[in-house]
């Protein structure tokens, strides 16, 4: 479809109409904070938010965890998988090759979390580490959308390296092109995001009929203690709000490849 303005009946320009109905959000959370996310079930009902639950170290998951997940997933989120050792990757699959790159972090974890009722058809790179080998490898497993990560500041030394508004990084959108490889904004409280920041985005969002992709790791109601990583609370609840708000649909992330714009 097009818009078309007329002026003095002449044709004036001629642009694609944007398709703004499946304008939202995706959020993730890697590693295996489970009791964690667990509370946070109160806040998702409350803006009628889902996410999707990347989880690694399936063989040490305890009977409480698995009825956990099994709790978040009936509430309508997504149980993803993010590695069985949570290992890098390229070297993994430089050091022994695809079949037992696959046999050492893909086969174990996947068959721990099967085995306890979950079969992932997400993934989300440890670490952000991959190639076009370790894409090839996974997508032979059978999973429909492969997430690394993106981030808008970097530090080097305790100094500052770069900062991007989040808005303007084109790669954390997704356009509802069937894209499979895909990136999401860390949101952990070492990026120093703003609830506004965020709200731009969303705002891009939507103006543009795209998803904002968003993770983090474990819920923090207070400074990180060190060695915690995890994001605060409150900017997640900000994130819900602001999308409620605008009226963007949440998604979960392997929903996302099996939606397309309207033409």
């Amino acid at each position: 479809m097009s818009v078309c303005i007329s002026l003095a009946g002449m044709l004036f320009s001629c642009q694609p109409a944007i398709d703004r109905q499946n304008a939202g959000v995706a959020i993730s959370f890697d590693d295996q904070f489970i009791h964690e996310w667990h509370s946070l079930r109160p806040l998702f009902r409350k803006y009628g938010a889902r996410a999707t639950f990347f989880v690694t170290c399936g063989d040490t998951l305890t009977r409480e965890q698995v009825i956990k997940l099994q709790e978040l997933e009936n509430d309508g989120h997504e149980i993803g998988f993010h590695g069985s050792i949570h290992g890098k990757s390229t070297e993994l699959i430089n050091a022994l090759g695809p079949a037992k790159y696959a046999e050492q972090e893909l086969s174990p974890g996947l068959g721990y979390l099967a085995a306890a009722g979950f079969h992932p058809r997400s993934y989300a790179h440890p670490g952000g580490n991959h190639n076009a080998q370790v894409d090839s490898v996974l997508f032979s497993k059978g999973f429909s959308i492969l997430r690394d990560v993106a981030v808008s500041k970097r530090r080097l030394f305790g100094f500052q390296w770069y900062a991007v508004a989040p808005r303007l990084i084109r790669s954390i959108f997704y356009h509802f092109d069937q894209q499979k490889e895909v990136n999401a904004l860390l949101i952990d409280t070492d990026q120093q995001l703003s609830g506004a920041e965020i709200a731009e985005a969303i705002q891009a969002a939507s103006e543009n009929g795209d998803a904002l992709l968003l993770f983090g790791h474990k819920p923090l109601h207070k400074k990180p203690q060190a060695g915690e990583y995890g994001f605060d609370v409150a900017l997640l609840e900000a994130i819900l709000k602001e999308a409620a708000r605008q009226q963007v649909k949440f998604y979960t992330m392997s929903e996302l490849p099996g939606i397309s714009r309207e033409e």
